[in-house]
């Protein structure tokens, strides 16, 4: 999304807006539906998608803020997920640099190396720099799909030529919901759970934040950045996820 399109120009470019966008953008192609991969609902969309859902509960999300123990009567899933939100909320200090000045990072705009450590320094469910990112960066080619350091050095490449590293960050900063906490979603809600994602989401929490909920499946591997880390799996995922609405 960010190295795709332009720099935003004016404020309050947030995620619903974005979501929004994305609605538009597929009925220019004349699309008669939209099920995009994401957590916002924009008028006339038939489903969403997502990788990360964002379904930790209101007292397991006050006690990580606070770094208290897990709350009590966590099933074993649960509690694992909880182990797996501890590590995560340590190890997103970019977020919280872009969330709060992010035009401090102006650095990040004038050095494509100080630009490809920054947008190294993004963790998963396996390690900080993400284990997927890492891995790559010694392998050249893949016959199983897995990201090789070309891919890497692409994307770098594409934010340093489009000049988005900063404003990539805008969002963070206009952003002022919670990024684990979904929470009153009707419309229909099909999530993939990719063992290397910063937590794996257990089934219960994921009903609880959506009511409807269609699919519901863990994928065999994959991480944060599953789309680009595994797409063949990444699209099964969505096909069998909308074949419902279809």
């Amino acid at each position: 999304m960010f190295i795709v399109s332009s720099a935003p120009t004016r404020r309050s470019l947030l995620a619903s807006a974005a979501a929004v966008l994305g609605l538009v953008l597929a009925t220019s192609f004349s699309y008669a539906h939209a099920v995009p991969a994401g957590l916002q609902a924009p008028p006339g969309l038939l489903g969403i998608h997502t990788n990360m859902p964002a379904t930790v509960p209101a007292n397991v999300d006050k006690a990580l803020q606070i770094g208290a123990p897990a709350p009590a009567g966590l099933s074993a899933e649960e509690n694992r997920a909880y182990e797996q939100l501890a590590l995560t909320f340590k190890e997103v200090d970019y977020a919280r640099i872009m969330g709060s000045r992010p035009q401090t990072l102006y650095g990040i705009a004038d050095s494509p190396v100080g630009l490809a450590a920054w947008l190294l320094d993004h963790n998963d469910g396996d390690g900080q720099p993400a284990a997927a990112v890492v891995s790559a960066l010694d392998r050249t080619t893949s016959a199983t799909g897995e990201l090789t350091r070309d891919e890497i050095l692409d994307n770098i490449t594409l934010y340093w030529l489009t000049n988005t590293g900063v404003s990539a960050s805008r969002l963070y900063w206009e952003y002022k919901g919670g990024f684990f906490n979904a929470k009153g979603v009707k419309i229909p809600v099909a999530v993939s759970v990719f063992p290397g994602e910063q937590y794996q989401a257990p089934r219960s929490w994921t009903e609880n934040a959506y009511s409807n909920l269609i699919y519901y499946n863990r994928a065999e591997k994959g991480g944060h950045f599953a789309a680009w880390e595994q797409p063949v799996i990444f699209a099964q995922e969505l096909r069998a996820a909308f074949r419902p609405l279809r």
